[in-house]
Order: structure tokens, then C-alpha cells, then sequence
């Protein structure tokens, strides 16, 4: 009888990632047979499997499950590889990432598919430490967002930033500035830029604010009612309401388990046709891209609320605005989104935001775990993709001119062919 032959290693399976996922879910794509193909491939100790279908479970409101998957997923491994889907730059980014839900890291899956460059995805906590030997990269990016839940595993990351042996982007304790009640404080006195006092503020006294026995400026200097409030953590509106009283306050308790707030101000920054016009912009080393402009009648925009589709006048404002972003948008605020982007020291950070009456720039939110993205359909929306080409093409030329300035000229004579089209390597075009 002959020695049995020794099977292969196994190879595994590519990741899909979360820009395809969503992209799926986005489409309203049936996703029932990919999920029966991970949860198969789970049961084989597929991290891939695991990690991809955690996104699926997420995105169809499902996290507790997801998050269950996840650990899953980085209790076999902590490195995962996204590849390129379309065009390669060349480049091999590394996001350093953290545990958690769609909002606890940069989705930098949507900005690798549009750039092209290979995702080394990296994820580490205080119960997942650092390894020994990390995947090699060109550069490294602090992939954490600014919630309070990463803040630890910040702390453990900001000792180790300093030895690193790529060029690393946002590091930690920049992004540590970003926390909404931080950051508001270190963008104050910024001229041109308005950014209301955000505070925290405990369930008991809230409940003393509601009960008449605390004012809310004795709390809160700087706030008072019409008052914004919203659970520590959350995004995309949830738990996001506009206070007139301490009535109103009493019921949205009632309604809400958490423990502690962030309450600001509330600022009218509806147009002269009464109608509210907000902005998200990506700011990379002090230049802002347009990821999307959205109109509503209400004070709470979210683009997938505020009728963009069904509206083709709303369409037509918003390509103006982002065809004309550069000379409009960006060069009425340049002076104040550099001095943002001096203050925070933040490499890459997104703004949703908004133009008062009076022609300053309103911040409502400075993270970095804001999605942009190339989803929408090119036939109702013809003039986003050209946008979103320069936002990734900006992302490319960041990190190519980070390269440049910490003197790894090595690593930018392998990738400058694809990124420039030249073999040579022009360092005068990619200074700051």
C-alpha cells in the first residue's frame, strides 16, 4: 500500500468585504444563498466565513449576533487581507482596527475599493494584544474612531505608535481629540467655525434638569433648551432628539435605558428657504473632499430620508455643489478646515456639517468612522462617482505624500508606477 500523499495547506477563501456586502444590501440583492455558503463555510473554522457573515448579520440589524461571529472570527486570527477588487495601486495599507460594530472603525473597505490598494485589516484590544510579527504594509492607518469604547484600546496602541516601523496615519492620540465632547473645545476660537458646547450629562442629572431642580446652564455651560441629545456612542441618529423643555426631556428618558448623554445647543441652520442643507466632507491633511450634500425640511438630515431620490431639483443643487466644491464650498472655508486640521493633528476625518446665515462653517460631527461611498446608482446619480474618483484619488496621493516625507523612498520606487504612470519618482509633486 502506497504513503498517502499529505493534502495541501488550505487557502482561504478571499474576503468579501464590507463594501461589497453593503453594496448588496444597498441594491436590495437577495443574500439568503451567500449567507447559507458562509454560515457552511463557518462550520469549517472559516475565519473569512465568520468575519464576513458578522457584517451580513450587522447589516441586516441583526448585531448581537454579528458581534458574536466576530469574536469567532479573531478567536482563530487577527489578520485579515482584502484584496483588490478592480485597479491595484500598488500600495499595502494596514488598518490598524479594534472589535466592534459597523461604527467602531473607519470603513476603509469602500475607500480600498475605489483606490485600489490592498486592506491589511489588523484588529486588536486589550483582550486581543499586539502580535509579535504584524503583516507587511507601506503604511499604517489608526483604523479606531473616537467612541469611548475604543478610548482603551487606544491607550494600549499610543505607547507603540511611536516605534512603528511604517509611516502611520491618525495616530492615537490624536484621535483621542475627536470625542464629540473634546472636540468641540479644541475647535473653539477657530475663526469662521462654529461648533456648539457638547457635554456629558448622567441619567440623575438629566432627571433633575426634567424635574425643574437643575437648569441646564448651571449643568451645562454654554446649553440650554432647544437642546440635542443623544446616547454616548451613537451615530446615525439614534437616540438623536431635539429637546424644547424640560418636558420633553422627562418623556425621552422614559424612552431611553442608557446611563449618560451628550447634550449641546441646537442651532437653526436652515436656508433662507427654510430648508436645512447638510454636508459631508472628508478632510485629508487639511483638504476636504464632498462625499455627499443632502436637503431637507427637517433638522435631522439623513441622505436616505431627505428625498434626494425622489426629488430632482434637490438632485440638481446637490451636483452643482459638489461640481463646483472647489472653487464654492472649499475655498469659502479653507482657511478654517486647515486650522481643523492643525488643531486635531487628525490625518483623515470626516465632517458632517453645515453653512450658517452668516457664512460659517457648522460642525455637527468630526470622527473618522463616517461612511463615503460609490453605492448610488450612476443613472439617478450621474455626477457622484467623479467626486468620489477624486476623494479616492486624494486618499492615494495622502498616503504616497506620508511615504515621501518619512524618506522610504524605497517602498515609493515599487509603487509610483502604478500611482503616477511614471518609473521615476517626482517628489516635487507630492509635496505638501
Amino acid at each position: 500500500m502506497s504513503m498517502p500523499a499529505l493534502a495541501p495547506e488550505a487557502t482561504p477563501q478571499p474576503l468579501i468585504g464590507l463594501a461589497t456586502l453593503m453594496t448588496m444590501a444597498f441594491q436590495n440583492k437577495d443574500l439568503t444563498a451567500l449567507g447559507q455558503q458562509l454560515l457552511e463555510r463557518a462550520g469549517q473554522d472559516d475565519a473569512e466565513a465568520f468575519l464576513d457573515l458578522s457584517v451580513l448579520l450587522q447589516l441586516q440589524g441583526n448585531t448581537e449576533m454579528g458581534l458574536t461571529l466576530q469574536q469567532e472570527a479573531l478567536s482563530i486570527k487577527q489578520h485579515f487581507t482584502l484584496p483588490p477588487a478592480k485597479q491595484q495601486s500598488g500600495l499595502r495599507v494596514l488598518a490598524i482596527m479594534a472589535p466592534g460594530d459597523l461604527m467602531t472603525n473607519i470603513p476603509l473597505e469602500f475607500i480600498a475599493e475605489g483606490a485600489g490598494f490592498t486592506l491589511e485589516m489588523l484588529y486588536v484590544s486589550p483582550e486581543l494584544p499586539m502580535p509579535r510579527e504584524v503583516p507587511d504594509h507601506d503604511i499604517a492607518i489608526m483604523a479606531l474612531s473616537e467612541l469611548d469604547r475604543n478610548q482603551a484600546t487606544l491607550a494600549m496602541l499610543e505607547p507603540i505608535m511611536p516605534h512603528w516601523p511604517r509611516p502611520v496615519l491618525n495616530l492615537p492620540e490624536h484621535v483621542k481629540v475627536l470625542a464629540r465632547d473634546e472636540v468641540c473645545q479644541a475647535l473653539q476660537g477657530i475663526t469662521g467655525i462654529t461648533m456648539p458646547t457638547t457635554g456629558r450629562l448622567t441619567r440623575v442629572e438629566l432627571e433633575q434638569i426634567a424635574a425643574e431642580k437643575l437648569t441646564l446652564p448651571t449643568a451645562l455651560t454654554d446649553v440650554d433648551f432647544p437642546a440635542i441629545i443623544r446616547p454616548l456612542d451613537s451615530h446615525a441618529g439614534h437616540g438623536l432628539e431635539r429637546l424644547e423643555n424640560a418636558a420633553q426631556l422627562s418623556q425621552y428618558l422614559a424612552q431611553q435605558p442608557d446611563e449618560a448623554f451628550f447634550v449641546s445647543r441646537f442651532i437653526d441652520y436652515s436656508s433662507e428657504d427654510g430648508q436645512f442643507r447638510k454636508y459631508r466632507v472628508v478632510v485629508m491633511q487639511g483638504r476636504p473632499y464632498i462625499g455627499h450634500m443632502a436637503i431637507s425640511s427637517h433638522w435631522m438630515v439623513h441622505y436616505l430620508n431627505a428625498g434626494m431620490v425622489e426629488n430632482a431639483e434637490k438632485r440638481l443643487e446637490e451636483a452643482y455643489v459638489m461640481g463646483t466644491f472647489d472653487q464654492g464650498f472649499a475655498a469659502r472655508h479653507e482657511q478654517a478646515i486647515h486650522e481643523l486640521w492643525q488643531r486635531t493633528g487628525v490625518d483623515y476625518i470626516g465632517l458632517d456639517c453645515a453653512e450658517t446665515r452668516d457664512g460659517k462653517l457648522l460642525i455637527f460631527e468630526a470622527g473618522t468612522s463616517m461612511v463615503v461611498h460609490s453605492m448610488d446608482p450612476v443613472e439617478t446619480y450621474p455626477y457622484k462617482r467623479p467626486q468620489m474618483n477624486k476623494l479616492y484619488a486624494g486618499f492615494n496621493q495622502m498616503l504616497v505624500r506620508h511615504i515621501t516625507l518619512s524618506g522610504l523612498d524605497s517602498q515609493l520606487e515599487r509603487v509610483m508606477p502604478f500611482i503616477t504612470g511614471r518609473s521615476a519618482l517626482d517628489k516635487t509633486q507630492l509635496a505638501v
